[in-house]
């Protein structure tokens, strides 16, 4: 993973759309950039984040944190399927349906993470 100053995050805009992508500009993070494929049957999705953003941590610790930890994973995954089920057209609903469950394992994933750290 890189992480790279503002003006080379925004650089990558261009080639990023040449090869199927839609850009999402930052969606809601501040200093990330976000692009998915796909449309409506999403594919894959990209994040390039500024370089000394502060939200990179977090992404990580969860990343980390579900690939260490299956169970919470397969929870998250049984989630996400359930809701993409029940709000098929309807993004917001099913970013809100993940909301508590994002924050609880993201507590937990910062502590696991900060604890390998030390």
């Amino acid at each position: 993973m890189q992480f790279l100053e503002e003006s080379k995050v925004d650089s990558f805009k261009t080639a990023m759309i040449s090869i199927g992508y839609e850009s999402k500009g930052e969606n809601g993070i501040t200093g990330r950039r976000y692009f998915q494929k796909g449309g409506d049957n999403r594919t894959h999705h990209v994040h390039i984040d500024e370089l000394g953003n502060s939200q990179i941590e977090r992404h990580l610790a969860f990343r980390d944190y579900l690939r260490a930890h299956p169970n919470d994973s397969k929870k998250y995954g049984d989630l996400k399927e359930e809701l993409s089920q029940r709000f098929l057209y309807d993004v917001n609903s099913y970013i809100k349906g993940k909301e508590q469950f994002i924050f609880k394992i993201e507590r937990k994933a910062i502590t696991w993470y900060q604890s390998l750290r030390t």
